[in-house]
């Protein structure tokens, strides 16, 4: 997808590792906005990018976060020397790996902030306003610190109007039916006939409530009637962006939108250069979403000024290129390697097998875990963990072919399941490993002992970037449970700590069937998913089984 675009818009965008930036170098000094989240959205997040709009886009999978290293990626090929503004959708995934990017582009000297949105009022309560998800008001966010950023505003100004436009910016959509995820041949949800799905996310989740198939013009009573009950101001002008969301026809959307500008006006509302179309789709969705933002005289200056995008154009934009040359992108140096004695190459050497057979596990467990995501979530995290999994094993075979430690393999293996699976489960799983090959000796033959100090520190890494608590629905629920048991059976001597620990995760996944999801995506859905065992739980658990059978295996030959 991403070749075909860029070679299709070649005046607007040029490639880079992670995404895209526009072809032609923004002026130095100016602050640069940087989109980004799963594809399946287009045009949102890559076909907005070019003069009066993003500088860059980090382009996931579908429906999935991109990594940390591909933000850092094209935030560094972005940079004008003024910092960079990352914006992205109220997703875990996203706020992990782009929070992972700010911290990481800190450390090299590049000032990095991020602007998360949260417009969509069907995922939480008023009161819990931080935990509403981004939808459609992604576009006005990414609008107007884009054109803040155009004018010469700094970073910290940037930040403030862009924060500034969420806080006034409210989204509701409906589905009629499903989106299907390339490859797959069912939608990942579906709406019985004569209702319709209200509050649906824009990754493939259904709607919070179901209600009767209603008219075009009862429709745009439901719309206008929600976002007015959740007005952040009386009166005034607003901005309107009535969206489709993939096969809802643009004749359809303005059936409806006839009924929404009366009622708007009918509200005393004014409403300002309003947008209908497709904006942020959800690959073939059918359903459509609107989205009110109160606007004060500097929001409607940005929201009006000049874009030239491949997919979105208003008014005349600055399309001159830079006079500075590429040269400038900064580049990463690589990190030598360093040889370990022959007891750590033996390590690693078990620690690749161990990889490979996750790999191989999760590629005949891809359909039944995405089965099971698809209950309340996006129905990827099979194809996630296929992905990661399998990019694992091909980095940690690359490294440990120079005959490393297993720490250095297992931090190859962290970073590409990162990189390749992208969203929660990739960075988590990234993380994991990454924390765990730090407490593997390169020196001498690892114990019982490093294994259980190995698991505590993934158990902490994965804590503190993904904020869950046992009783949350994710996969600490079945990562806590293995680490007390692995470390109790190690201390009492046990021969077979890694199986029991295991079993014990196994039994938690299973467990979590009874758990309502306190975070994550499924949130919104928590009813739902009761009676379904967590899939990042379930994943876990299957892998720590396979890496116990792994040792046994090797074990025997030996």
């Amino acid at each position: 997808m991403v070749t075909g675009f860029v070679t299709a818009n070649p005046q607007h965008v040029r490639r880079v590792p992670g995404g895209v930036v526009r072809a032609n170098r923004a002026r130095r000094g100016k602050v640069a906005v940087v989109t980004g989240g799963g594809s399946g959205h287009y045009p949102a997040f890559c076909g907005v990018v070019g003069p009066g709009f993003a500088d860059g886009a980090v382009i996931g999978n579908v429906f999935t976060s991109p990594s940390a290293e591909d933000a850092c990626s094209v935030a560094r090929a972005a940079d004008r020397g003024a910092g960079v503004v990352f914006s992205f959708g109220n997703y875990a995934g996203d706020n992990m790996n782009f929070g992972l990017a700010v911290e990481r582009l800190g450390r090299e000297g590049i000032r990095a902030h991020n602007v998360v949105v949260t417009d969509d009022i069907a995922s939480a309560p008023q009161e819990e306003s931080a935990k509403r998800r981004g939808v459609v008001g992604d576009f006005v966010v990414f609008k107007v610190a884009s054109a803040a950023a155009e004018e010469g505003y700094d970073l910290d100004g940037v930040v403030e109007v862009a924060e500034r436009a969420n806080a006034r910016t409210r989204s509701l959509g409906v589905a009629f039916d499903g989106c299907t995820l390339p490859g797959q041949h069912d939608p990942l949800f579906e709406v019985p006939d004569g209702r319709m799905g209200l509050g649906l996310g824009i990754h493939g989740e259904p709607g919070v409530s179901e209600q009767q198939m209603p008219s075009a013009a009862e429709l745009a009573e439901v719309l206008v009637d929600g976002l007015l009950a959740e007005a952040p101001t009386e009166g005034g002008r607003v901005t309107a962006i009535l969206n489709g969301l993939g096969s809802t026809k643009y004749e359809e959307l303005f059936v409806v939108w006839g009924t929404v500008s009366r009622l708007l006006a009918e509200a005393g509302l004014e409403v300002v250069a309003p947008e209908v179309g497709e904006l942020v789709t959800s690959l073939d969705m059918a359903g459509c979403s609107l989205t009110l933002t109160w606007l004060d005289d500097e929001l409607e200056r940005l929201w009006q000024a000049p874009v030239d995008t491949p997919a979105y154009r208003k008014g005349n934009a600055d399309v001159s290129a830079s006079a500075e040359d590429d040269e400038e992108l900064r580049e990463i140096e690589e990190q030598p390697i360093v040889v370990a004695p022959a007891e750590g190459q033996r390590t690693a050497a078990t620690v690749l097998r161990a990889l490979r057979a996750i790999a191989e596990l999760m590629r005949e467990r891809e359909d039944e875990l995405g089965r099971m995501d698809s209950v309340a979530g996006d129905g990827d995290h099979g194809r996630g963990m296929t992905r990661g999994s399998g990019a694992a094993a091909e980095a940690a075979e690359a490294i440990a072919a120079q005959g490393v430690g297993p720490a250095a393999v297992l931090v190859a293996a962290g970073d590409a399941w990162a990189s390749k699976a992208g969203g929660t489960s990739g960075v988590l799983w990234g993380a994991l490993l990454r924390s765990f090959g730090d407490l593997l000796p390169a020196d001498r033959a690892v114990t019982a002992v490093d294994l259980a100090a190995g698991a505590e520190a993934a158990l902490a890494a994965v804590q503190r970037l993904g904020r869950a608590e046992p009783g949350d629905k994710t996969l600490v629920d079945a990562l806590r449970p293995f680490t007390t048991e692995l470390r109790g059976a190690v201390e009492s001597g046990g021969a077979d700590a890694w199986r029991r620990a295991a079993q014990a995760a196994t039994e938690a996944a299973a467990d979590t069937a009874d758990l309502l999801p306190r975070t994550g995506r499924a949130r919104p859905l928590a009813e739902r998913s009761v009676g379904t065992p967590d899939p990042g739980a379930t994943s876990l658990a299957l892998a720590l089984t396979r890496i116990g059978e792994t040792f046994e295996e090797q074990e025997e030959a030996a």
